[in-house]
């Protein structure tokens, strides 16, 4: 463990930490509400298990107005508390309203910047305004720049994903014209994350192949975007080498993709970790390339993208190359997509899930453990002059798994060393300003020293958040600048 002065910060892999860690934070939370509507969608829709016109009135305003909300909600509250997370449903809210297809995206851009206004505007009254009258300012304020904002959304939205679904649209024709098909995944899979599948399948594929269908029979068309086995396999891939509520979440996840075709409860978590989008990107690309050599293609639209929806529009003849096409997907997406996961875990977090539940074999317990504990090179972990640990944070990219798993370890020690300490997992996004001592992992250095440049707090890293090793160590340096 160490101690070092905030540098490198800036690198590469710490500006994509960053960015994953700050879409993750808005995503997860609410990733048991997009199961819920995802279940509703396979039961109540038309195409869905038990059609229910009345029913499925639940599942269009949920995932065009609550879904965004929630995510533009949670993305101010995480720049700016609860003031933050108010102005950022507001503003989602105008370009939920001003646009014609689903905005989450929006959610996860105007949120942030409606909490990140608000907090400008409230740093230039802060001391100016008179005793009494601050929660009037406060209250007029939040007003003022919501009315703002929320009218910007509304306007200027729709001219922006226009441009968007255009480029799209374009480089799709260009690829259809050259019979370079499996090359739309470049801009299909992308434009999924961003919750444009819906204005890609219906506004662009279906109606093309729709055209095909009349000339020819089929269209390959109709799989470019609703192959559902492309996200089942990075969805699997997720349940084995996952972290945290994503790891816990996704086996549900691919049950609704898998049976009831909503790709909608499947793109997050792509979000959270960008770099695992390659893994649907490849995946479709190879079911593509395998149905234009082999002729695949379906009657019509495949719509929700289940595989039992794939089988009942499949023609005669074609049912061996569809199903080829959909292992295929999710083959070679789960492959990559675990490729990435586990390459991010470095070493430790790959076996962390699986130690939640049951304790494996050659690691002791916290209960009765002795080890010899290595010296602590106190010239790495400085603490200020005459300060005290009382507040220690434990910081993980999501702070919800690892870092959770470790408080509550170091927890256990504190209270069996009677010190009278405050242990708390956080992500690194959302470290307090009281800390007195951060502990994270290796991976997550830079991004730490990037956040808590010049404040003089010791950051120690662990190796393995289930060695108990690595927590004696903690205690043993948390005695000795306490005068323990």
């Amino acid at each position: 463990m160490e101690f070092q002065q905030p540098a490198n910060a800036n690198s590469w892999r710490a500006k994509i930490q960053r960015m994953g860690g700050f879409l993750s934070s808005m995503v997860m939370p609410n990733i048991g509400v997009f199961i819920a509507w995802g279940l509703m969608a396979a039961f109540f829709i038309p195409t869905g298990w038990t059609p229910n016109k009345h029913l499925n009135e639940l599942v269009p305003p949920i995932l065009n107005y609550l879904l965004p909300v929630l995510i533009g909600y949670t993305g101010g509250y995480n720049v700016y508390g609860k003031r933050g997370g108010a102005i950022g449903a507001l503003a989602t809210m105008g370009v939920v309203v001003g646009a014609d297809i689903t905005m989450l995206i929006g959610g996860m851009i105007m949120g942030p910047i409606g909490a990140i206004l608000m907090k400008k505007i409230d740093e230039l009254f802060k001391g100016k305004v008179k005793p009494g009258l601050e929660m009037l300012v406060d209250n007029f304020s939040l007003g003022f720049l919501g009315f703002a904002i929320a009218l910007v959304g509304f306007v200027a939205v729709e001219p922006i994903f226009a441009v968007i679904l255009s480029f799209i649209s374009g480089g799709v024709d260009w690829l259809m014209a050259r019979n370079l098909i499996p090359l739309t995944s470049i801009f299909v899979q992308p434009a999924q994350v961003l919750f444009l599948n819906n204005a890609v399948n219906h506004g662009i594929m279906i109606p093309l192949g729709t055209q095909q269908v009349l000339e020819t029979g089929k269209s390959l068309l109709f799989l470019v975007e609703a192959n559902g086995g492309a996200w089942v396999g990075l969805l699997i891939a997720f349940s084995m080498f996952g972290t945290g509520m994503a790891k816990k979440s996704a086996p549900a996840s691919m049950l609704i993709q898998f049976l009831g075709g909503i790709g909608e409860v499947a793109f997050p978590y792509a979000m959270i970790k960008l770099i695992t989008i390659l893994g649907p990107i490849a995946g479709n690309m190879t079911a593509l390339a395998i149905g234009q050599l082999f002729g695949g293609g379906t009657v019509g639209a495949v719509s929700p993208g289940s595989f039992l929806a794939l089988l009942m529009m499949t023609p005669r003849g074609n049912f061996v190359v569809n199903i080829a096409m959909y292992a295929s997907a999710v083959l070679v997406s789960f492959a990559v997509g675990a490729f990435f996961l586990k390459l991010s875990l470095k070493k430790d977090l790959a076996a962390e899930e699986a130690a939640l539940a049951v304790e494996p074999a050659g690691i002791p317990s916290a209960e009765g453990f002795e080890t010899a504990v290595p010296e602590i090179n106190e010239e790495a972990a400085i603490m200020p002059a005459g300060k005290l640990i009382k507040n220690v944070i434990i910081a993980c990219d999501a702070g919800m798994g690892s870092s959770a798993m470790g408080a509550s370890m170091l927890n256990t020690k504190a209270r069996k060393n009677m010190l009278e300490v405050t242990v708390k997992n956080v992500s690194v996004d959302n470290i307090p300003e009281d800390a007195d001592l951060i502990i994270t992992n290796e991976i997550l250095l830079e991004r730490v020293k990037g956040l808590s440049k010049g404040k003089q707090v010791p950051i120690l890293t662990i190796k393995n958040f289930l060695d108990n090793s690595e927590y004696d160590r903690f205690i043993k340096f948390i005695k000795e600048n306490n005068g323990k």
